[in-house]
This record gives structure tokens, sequence and C-alpha cells, in this order.
């Protein structure tokens, strides 16, 4: 079980089983449910036409109430991996559900530390494991590895939206104040953190070269790596092909982010989503 902020095809989705629990969105007075009445493309598109920022809240108790008590009816134990308790109030949703249900015993919870294909390299791997009949313990040890070796790289090019957000705290002020800025988020252990600022492409260019020269360095460790972006497809492709260019063995998936990070990290803002397999 994981929530709709997280990066994944709707093959995955359906070839392994995976329950996705929507978030809710409100765009000028109207609220949407992330991905069931609203796509992604059509969101961005309400969102740039929106003077006020779009508002984004966990999935109502009730709603993940009714999924555990449908998902353990036979029996079943639930992992549940969502996003980084610092971009939102998910997965506490989702521990009192679970104690609501009387099912916490069934349920196993995981903050992923991100969100996006982050979130999805996590849940891809458990899904998988639990399809091979590995034992809890073996996949619960699996997502943990991959939490700890994963990287976020996240460019973003206007700033209007996150500060609007609140999301740089004390930063933003100054931040602010800088004319064409640009800056550089990192998310380790789940905090949200500027490792640099610039200005303008020329920032952004050697943000991508940085990148890229880590996963070049790494290549035989990483064999996925997730591009995901704000209304910015053919850059994010071009970019794509620069990663297998590296490597024709890593596996590279290119998608619209979900309307929670969109709504924070503004237009023209992407990632680069990756983790390191264990030597």
């Amino acid at each position: 079980m994981t929530d709709s902020s997280v990066q994944l095809t709707t093959e995955e989705i359906e070839k392994y089983d995976i329950t996705v629990v929507p978030l809710s969105i409100s765009i000028n007075g109207k609220t949407y449910i992330d991905g069931v009445d609203i796509s992604r493309r059509d969101f961005v598109e309400k969102m740039n036409e929106s003077v006020e920022l779009p508002k984004t809240s966990q999935p109502p108790i009730g709603r993940f109430v009714d999924t555990i008590n449908n998902l353990t009816a036979d029996g079943s134990e639930i992992i549940g991996i969502f996003l980084a308790k610092s971009l939102s109030g998910t997965i506490d949703a989702a521990r009192q559900a679970a104690e609501i249900a009387g099912k916490s015993d069934k349920v196993h919870i995981i903050d992923s530390e991100l969100t996006d294909r982050g979130e999805g390299f996590q849940v891809l791997a458990a899904a998988r494991d639990a399809q091979e009949g590995k034992s809890l313990e073996e996949i619960l040890a699996h997502v943990d590895q991959i939490k700890k070796n994963q990287k976020l790289r996240m460019m973003v090019v206007d700033l209007k939206n996150l500060i609007k957000g609140g999301r740089l705290g004390a930063l933003s002020g100054k931040v602010a104040t800088l004319l064409n800025i640009r800056i550089e988020l990192h998310m380790p252990e789940g905090k949200l953190q500027v490792v640099k600022k610039g200005r303008g492409k020329k920032f952004s260019k050697s943000f991508d070269e940085r990148v890229l020269k880590d996963i070049e360095e790494n290549k035989d460790r990483i064999h996925e790596v997730g591009i995901s972006y704000v209304d910015t497809p053919e850059a994010m492709e071009v970019l794509a092909d620069k990663i297998r260019a590296i490597s024709p063995d890593i596996n590279v998936l290119v998608r619209e982010t979900s309307p929670i990070v969109a709504t924070h990290a503004g237009n023209g803002a992407y990632a680069i989503i990756y983790y390191l397999d264990v030597e």
C-alpha cells in the first residue's frame, strides 16, 4: 500500500497488485482526488491558471480504514510505504487508521523519506519480494537497504511556489531577494535541504553535469533512475538520453511529478532519483 505521490506506471501497479491511496487537491475552491478525477498533466495546467497556490491534503482517515479492512479481510498483512513525514501527514493518518481498524499488528508502516520515484523504488522492491514469497523480515530489510542508499537531486528554477508554501523556512526571505536564483535540493533522511544556489541556466547545467558524473562513477551500482518534472517533458527526455548513454543497462523512467511536488516546486522543477545497490 502506498500513496498517490508515488511515481509508478499503471503497468507496475497492476503487475504487482499495489494499492494506491489517493491524496486530495484543492484548486480555486474545488477539490479533486489525485489520480482519480484529475491527472498530473491537468493539475499542472490548472495550477498555472490559478492565482492562489493549490492545497494538497492527506487521504481521509476513513479512506485508509476502509482500505486496510479490505486488504486484511483474507488474513493478509500490509506493508505501507508513504511519502516523507516532513512533506505530509499521510503516514500519520495511515498509522491512526490502522489503530482505528484494530489492525496495528497487521500493518507495517514505512516512511520512505522521499516521494515520487524514490518512494516507488521501495514500493516495487517490497511488491516484487512479496510475489517471490520472501518473509516480512526480508522485505523490510530490503526496503531499508534501498532507503539508506537513495539519492534525490532536485532543481527548482522558480522559487515562487516554494516560498509561498513555506517549505524553505528561514531561508526563504534571503533566497527570495536574489534575482533569477535557482536552488538544488536534497532530502537526506527525509529532510528537505538547500544544498546549492545559483543563477540561471548555467547553474542548472552545472547541476546536471554533477549528477551525471555521480551516475557515471557509480554506474555499476545503479540499475534504475527516475526523472520527474513539472512541465518540461522534452528537456527531460534529453537528460534521460544522457543517462542511457552512460549505461544502456540503467532503466530510466521519465514522468510528470505528482501534485504535491508540483505545487511546492513550481514550473520547470525537476528531480533525478536513484539508489546504489550494496556492493
